[in-house]
């Protein structure tokens, strides 16, 4: 098929038209599904700044929330850890390194309901079969970021070992308290302040600026499929010319 526009012939084909016509339309979907993403970042780094600018709640502030509540919020306060339950997070990777996060309940009193806490990060050996070694003190002091939607996608059992320390795929809460002869808070503390092992968590891994870059890159993709097909169609056209 050929056309006549501004006074030149282009030589198109209709399949190579419909290729090109899907891929500029799911480029430009990809491009616009980043900016979407860009905004839920920025909405959720405003609300947990205003939620952090609020202060750290305390013990008996936290036990009024429920988890949509209390996600985001900061707390501080001590705790006893409630032997012998400890569990490693697998496939942690920290500066390029593979490791565990620690998990372990803590208590302000011996029979009050006990909030989960990812205390950080700890190297794993070279042999899975051995744990790492945990010194855990009995009395911790408490800070750090309580988020109620954790855990994710997994294979397979979510855990991988009877007794204690247990390695877990994914940290799935209820599963979890099901374990304690207590049950537990559904949300889980992420240690910002001193801790034996490294914190690491991040509320917001992807900032804005990296989904508009490639939003950018995907909108500039759709353009680059766009240029190339009328390149191609005006080179068609001419050579029909000299025929």
């Amino acid at each position: 098929m050929r056309i006549k526009l501004f006074g030149r012939h282009f030589g198109i084909h209709k399949l190579w038209l419909l290729i090109t016509v899907t891929a500029f339309i799911i480029l430009s979907k990809l491009g616009y599904w980043q900016l979407q993403r860009a905004e839920e970042k920025a909405l959720q780094i405003n609300q947990l700044q205003q939620l952090q600018q609020q202060g750290a709640l305390n013990w008996q502030q936290l036990a009024v929330l429920t988890a949509a509540e209390a996600d985001g919020v900061l707390f501080a306060g001590e705790g006893r850890w409630l032997k012998p339950f400890v569990w490693l997070l697998d496939n942690q990777i920290v500066d390029g390194k593979v490791g565990y996060d620690v998990i372990i309940p803590v208590q302000s009193t011996a029979k009050s309901r006990p909030l989960l806490v990812n205390l950080g990060w700890v190297a794993a050996g070279i042999d899975r079969t051995k744990l790492p070694e945990l010194k855990i003190p009995e009395q911790l002091q408490l800070r750090g970021l309580i988020r109620s939607k954790v855990g994710g996608f997994r294979l397979g059992p979510n855990t991988e070992a009877e007794g204690w320390p247990q390695r877990i795929q994914q940290p799935e809460l209820a599963q979890m308290a099901d374990q304690l002869p207590v049950s537990s808070y559904p949300f889980l503390l992420y240690q910002q302040a001193a801790s034996p092992f490294l914190p690491h968590y991040q509320a917001v891994v992807m900032p804005p600026e990296k989904h508009h870059g490639y939003a950018f890159q995907w909108f500039m993709l759709a353009i680059a499929v766009v240029a190339v097909a009328i390149a191609a169609a005006r080179r068609s056209g001419r050579e029909n010319e000299q025929k």
